[in-house]
């Protein structure tokens, strides 16, 4: 169970919090940029915990060439025949980087495990070296940061519920959703274990207590920039020219090229 909040968190608290958080992401992106770091965050957690939704704020105004989201399909039969950790390693992060993993290999401990999907071997070997895999990565410099966004067996089926009669987000639920409220305590074993085995100190495990969606964003994305050691960075000044006198150009006839309707001016009557 997440930890109760007495005092509600308005809207307007919220917004204007996450707004000067998002600011100060935009200034560790450029801080990234410029430095050559190598930034890697992992969001983990149960199904409708809000990973996604915390994923989306932190890259709201970030640069998608510098800000990379990975959500890995199945694994495809080839895949399936790699060194498992393989196909994440290709998309870890470059020089002046950041990848934010909306699920990554820890799959292999949770619905993996849950659903028979890998063998015991399979696992016990993951177990090994999952550890030893990420001390590689932080032993070669990049900055790995992994939250489990932690919600109540409560608040998660409310939350199915509320997908299940929402027609814009119906698509969100699967029947693997299902099995994440059938199996419940099997999956609470799991993530035990896992923590067990990969919460080491060269990369911790962070838990976001989620059942407050709002609290979770502005707590995960306060906690994050607190670890990287940013400085701002002075942008590079940039004057815009004055726009020289057209002499020769015309601009050909609009009627030429196929047009848009105007559908916004339906609005307007």
């Amino acid at each position: 169970m997440g930890e109760k909040h007495p005092d509600k968190l308005t809207k307007s608290a919220y917004e204007k919090e996450l707004y000067r958080l998002q600011s100060q992401l935009v200034s560790m992106q450029e801080w990234v940029r410029t430095s050559g770091a190598r930034l890697l965050v992992l969001f983990e957690g149960r199904d409708a915990a809000g990973k996604g939704s915390a994923i989306k704020r932190v890259t709201a105004y970030l640069n998608p060439r510098i800000a990379r989201i990975v959500a890995l399909p199945a694994p495809s039969e080839r895949e399936l025949g790699q060194w498992y950790f393989q196909r994440y390693a290709n998309h870890l992060p470059a020089r002046g980087e950041i990848v934010l993993m909306d699920r990554s290999w820890y799959n292999r401990a949770g619905v993996e495990r849950v659903m028979g999907f890998c063998t015991p071997e399979e696992y016990r070997r993951y177990l090994h070296q999952c550890p030893v895999f990420e001390r590689l990565l932080v032993e070669d410099g990049i900055l790995l940061r992994k939250y489990w966004f932690s919600v109540s067996d409560e608040e998660q089926e409310r939350r199915f519920r509320s997908r299940l009669e929402d027609p814009m987000r119906r698509w969100k639920l699967s029947p693997m959703d299902v099995q994440s409220i059938l199996r419940w305590e099997e999956y609470s074993r799991a993530k035990d274990e896992m923590f067990v085995h990969t919460d080491i100190a060269e990369a911790p495990w962070w838990v976001v207590e989620a059942d407050d969606k709002k609290r979770a964003r502005l707590n995960m994305i306060a906690h994050l920039l607190s670890t990287v050691p940013y400085t701002d960075v002075k942008p590079q000044k940039i004057a815009l020219p004055e726009r020289p006198v057209a002499h020769d150009y015309q601009r050909p006839p609009r009627e030429l090229f196929h047009q848009v309707p105007d559908h916004a001016s339906t609005l307007t009557h």
